[in-house]
Formats: C-alpha cells, sequence, structure tokens
C-alpha cells in the first residue's frame, strides 16, 4: 500500500488554494497521464510531445525486470560484485538515490577530476563491471570514463566487452556502436522521456537492479502512485506540489528541500535537477536549495524562500513554520510525484517543464578552450594555496578572504550565491559544510555543486533562470593526470576547461564569478575552511552585539 502525505502553510497553502479550481477545471492531472502535449502551450508542445514517456515508465520498464535480474545473477556468478556507473546528471542521480536508499553499495562516477577516476579504477577492478548510461552517448564525460574502463579491463587482461553494460536510447550512435563492439548487454530506454525524468526507466532500474535493488517492489510501488496522480481531484498531492513550487505570488523562487527524516538518502540531489532544469528557463523558475532541518535558509523568514521538509510517514503532528510544505512517502512514490508536480509547476510558470536550452553553452565553451588550448588566465593575486581571479568588482582585495567578502557584497535582497567546486567530491565531501556557513554569512540561499555534474543539474537554472546569481569557482591542482585514451586531451586538462567554459559564460551574462584556484588540494581546502569558519565567527559575534 502506498503512503503519502502532504501538509502546507502560508503561501504554499494559498498557492493550492488560488490555483487548484482551474488545475480540475482544465483537467491538467489527467491529460498529463493521457500526453496531452497541449498543456504547456504552442512553444512547447513539439517538445512536449516526445518527453511525456515518464508518465506511464513503471508499466512500461517492468519488461525490463527479469532481464536486469539475470545480468545481476550471471556477473555474480563470475566474481563480478561491483557495479560502477558512468553516467551524467538524470543519468546518475537517480540511481545514487536508489541504490543509496536501499542500502545497496553503486560507485557512481560523474565526474572528470583525475583523481576521482584513478581513485575508481583503482578499486577491485577484477570484480568490476561499468555501466555506461547516455541517451545518445555524446556525453563527453562518459565516453571518456567508459574509454579509460575499457583500457584498464584490457591492461589487466579482463576482457572489457564482458564487462561493458550499456543504457541509452535505441538507435543511438551508443546503442549501434556498442552492439557492434560485442558489449555484455544493451538495455534501451524510452526515448520519450527526458533525462531527468528517467528514475523509472532503464537508466534508474538497470545500474540499481545489478547493485542489487528490489527493482520490482520499486517499479510497484511507483505504479500504485501513478494511479493516484491521475486523478483531477482535489486531494491531489500532486497538484498540491505543484501549485506550492510553481504558484505562490509574489513567486517565491528559492525552494529549499530539506532532509528532515525521510530516510531517502539523497532525494533532495534528484530532485535538484529535475526542478531546476526543467523551470530555469526565460528568465524565470524556482531554485531548489538542497539544505537540512536547520539550515539559516529554513528559518530566514525570507520573502523569496518556500520549504519543504522531507518527513518519515511514521511521523506524528509535523509542525510547520510560516511558509512551508511537509511531504512524506516512499522513495518511488516521491519521485513520482515531483515529477508530477514539476510538470503542473511549469504549466504555472507558463515554461516549458522538458527542454534544457542553456545547457549547451558551457559545453560549447569547454569545447572550444580544449580545440584552442589558450593559456591559463592570470590570477589577480595569489594568497597561501589559493589562487585568485575575478572581476572589477574585487577592488582592492588582497587576500582571499577579502576576495570573498567582495562577492558576498555583490549579493542584492534577491540574489543566492551558488558555490561550484570542481575537484573530487567523494575524498573532500566535507568542503560541503560550507554551504550552512556562507548562507549563515550571507543571509541569502546558497547552492553547493560539484562540478562538471552540476552543469548537468542547476547549470541550467543558472543560466537560464533570473539573472540574480553570484558564483563562487573552487578549482585544484592535481597530483596526477591521466590520459583519456583516443582523445587528444587528459582528465585534467577536461575539467579545466569545463570550469574555465562555464565561468566564462557566466560572466558573458553578466554575472560576478569569483575562481579561487587550490595549488595543494588538501592545504587550499582548509584554508578555505578556515576563511569561511572566520566569516561565519565574525557575523555572529556581529549578530550578538
Amino acid at each position: 500500500m502506498t503512503t503519502l502525505s502532504y501538509d502546507a502553510s502560508g503561501a504554499a497553502r494559498q498557492a493550492h488554494e488560488q490555483h487548484l479550481p482551474a488545475l480540475l477545471e482544465d483537467r491538467v492531472a489527467t491529460r498529463i497521464f493521457a500526453k496531452d502535449a497541449t498543456l504547456w502551450g504552442p512553444d512547447a508542445e513539439q517538445e512536449s510531445a516526445v518527453r511525456l514517456g515518464w508518465v506511464e515508465a513503471a508499466t512500461v520498464s517492468q519488461a525490463l525486470v527479469a532481464d536486469i535480474l539475470a545480468l545481476r545473477e550471471a556477473l555474480r556468478s563470475e566474481g563480478v560484485t561491483r557495479i560502477v556507473l558512468c553516467g551524467m546528471g538524470g543519468s546518475s542521480l537517480a540511481p545514487e538515490v536508489i541504490a543509496g536508499t536501499a542500502g545497496v553499495e553503486l560507485t557512481v562516477l560523474d565526474s572528470t577530476d583525475p583523481e576521482q577516476v584513478s581513485a575508481a579504477l583503482a578499486d577491485r577492478l577484477a570484480e568490476t563491471a561499468i555501466v555506461v548510461s547516455s541517451k545518445s552517448g555524446s556525453t563527453l564525460e562518459t565516453d571518456s570514463q567508459r574509454r579509460i574502463f575499457e583500457q584498464a579491463f584490457t591492461d589487466a587482461g579482463i576482457d572489457a566487452a564482458s564487462r561493458i553494460i550499456i543504457v541509452t536510447d535505441p538507435g543511438s550512435p551508443l546503442d549501434q556502436a556498442s552492439r557492434e563492439a560485442g558489449y555484455r548487454a544493451v538495455f534501451n530506454a524510452d526515448p520519450n522521456v527526458g533525462g531527468r525524468y528517467s528514475a523509472l526507466t532503464a537508466f534508474g532500474l538497470v545500474p540499481s537492479g545489478l547493485a542489487g535493488v528490489d527493482i520490482q517492489a520499486f517499479l510497484d510501488e511507483a505504479e500504485e502512485t501513478a494511479e493516484i496522480l491521475n486523478e483531477d481531484s482535489e486531494d491531489n498531492i500532486g497538484l498540491a506540489l505543484g501549485s506550492a513550487l510553481g504558484g505562490t505570488s509574489p513567486l517565491r523562487n528559492k525552494i529549499v528541500i530539506a532532509e528532515d527524516g525521510s530516510g531517502i538518502v539523497g532525494f533532495a540531489d534528484w530532485a535538484e535537477q529535475l526542478i531546476a532544469e526543467s523551470t530555469g528557463k526565460l528568465g524565470t523558475g524556482v531554485l531548489p536549495v538542497v539544505a537540512g532541518p536547520d539550515s539559516p535558509e529554513v528559518t530566514s523568514g525570507a520573502a523569496d524562500v518556500l520549504v519543504v521538509r522531507l518527513v518519515s510517514a511514521d511521523a506524528d503532528d509535523v509542525q510547520l513554520g510560516a511558509n512551508e510544505v511537509a511531504i512524506a512517502g516512499g522513495l518511488a512514490t516521491q519521485m513520482m510525484v515531483w515529477e508530477f508536480a514539476t510538470a503542473v509547476a511549469g504549466r504555472l510558470l507558463g515554461i516549458n517543464p522538458f527542454d534544457q536550452p542553456d545547457v549547451e553553452a558551457a559545453k560549447v565553451a569547454a569545447r572550444g578552450l580544449l580545440d584552442a588550448q589558450p593559456e591559463p588566465t592570470p590570477a589577480n593575486f595569489v594568497d597561501g594555496a589559493v589562487e585568485v581571479r575575478g572581476g572589477d568588482w574585487l577592488g582592492d582585495a588582497a587576500t582571499a578572504s577579502e576576495a570573498v567578502s567582495a562577492l558576498l557584497a555583490e549579493l542584492a535582497p534577491d540574489s543566492y550565491l551558488s558555490v561550484q567546486a570542481y575537484f573530487d567530491r567523494l575524498a573532500y565531501a566535507s568542503l560541503e559544510g560550507v554551504r550552512d556557513q556562507f548562507a549563515a554569512v550571507s543571509g541569502r540561499p546558497v547552492t553547493f555543486g560539484w562540478g562538471p555534474r552540476f552543469l548537468h543539474s542547476t547549470g541550467q537554472f543558472h543560466k537560464g533562470g533570473p539573472a540574480i546569481g553570484v558564483f563562487l569557482q573552487v578549482t585544484a591542482a592535481s597530483a596526477t593526470d591521466l590520459p583519456i585514451p583516443g582523445r587528444p586531451f587528459t582528465f585534467g586538462e577536461l575539467i579545466t576547461a569545463q570550469a574555465a567554459g562555464d565561468a566564462q559564460v557566466l560572466v558573458e551574462h553578466g554575472r560576478p564569478v569569483l575562481r579561487l584556484h587550490l595549488t595543494d588540494r588538501a592545504a587550499g581546502v582548509r584554508q578555505l575552511q578556515d576563511l569561511v569558519s572566520a566569516l561565519a565567527g565574525k557575523a555572529a559575534s556581529h549578530t550578538q552585539s
């Protein structure tokens, strides 16, 4: 039996009351499940017509289960017990949440950082199979990861083809090339589902199922939820959440998603891409902010913030703040609800929730830098293990701390700060702790993203949403580098170009970007953490006085 509950207060409740009559009159719920591409207007109709397969994914994907489980048993009989997922954005975020919540091991390689790639290669290669997930196969990061694993298997005397599993759209260049190469298995996903809506397709199920998740139960739960959402009813929680996300007036365009006992591991990271990439375009949209229940944004009371708490289905009498939502449900249930609600929010915002027109800009800039191989931009100055680069707004800043303070001074009352770290997210996970500190210091919502994976997520909102972001980019030197087989550049050169390319596009959009390059990773991370702690301490002292 599917468990799903929802409660809302303040602006979220008012949005539901305001929009529900029209949503019911227009039969939005049943039309979504009928794949009515006209719901988002004429400009979106062509794209929407080929992007609504997610509404029936839980049913369509049932046919995949037997093949996935058979492959899992065959691999285990050969001693292959470690699954590495090579994928980006929608191809990696859902499996990471599904496996993490189920408590099974899945190594997600969604980075081009040479040290993170090296670590993935060095771990139990003899027991490893990789799942390469890409709709077209043209994703540069994923192709590079496949190439280096294929070489590593071969160098170790392992039949590489027997250890490579592909998930892609039917008829894609990757589909054809993989079958010709004789890879272990090729799974085709529904081409009428976009990446960020693909959790219940082969992209979510193949790596999760091979890792050991009970994907049959997962799909069964999602099917039950789809039946609940496919009703034009005032009790439809998907309509309520969609109204809260995209229908507050005036629009609260910072959605703070706080994990508060749901038991779902990393759900907000998955929802972050779904919402940001779906809504952040044409100068509008809502920015998801991944936070904890006690993060500064949750209690700020800011007029542009709406808090969504992910709570346990067993929670009794959840106390809501002034403008909050509390939602509970199993993982498959929540995924279905949030996909549906995001589509509803897109209608209320007047945008196409199924395209991502600004994601390509950073990719083009990165490829241009890879081809040109320009000299690095000289640093404005060096402070300890940190090289500092920024625009005229830096003024006379002479230390990294002063540079960060100058960046924070660029924040307007409706701004947000985006911290973007382009290096090993596993080895330096503690750096994420600066997010709450920055939120406390700045008094504004703060997002934290690991590059290049956030480029396939919040990257769309940063460029296509309202021009209110202020950006702190952190890059790091690597003690080692890795050549990419068959490519004229290395992983180190690739991630450097991706960071520089994204910064270039943001500056072209008129946004302030502070670039901190750590010449020594460990020392630089400590210096940055100490810097932010000191700023937070000063801010706390000022508040108390």
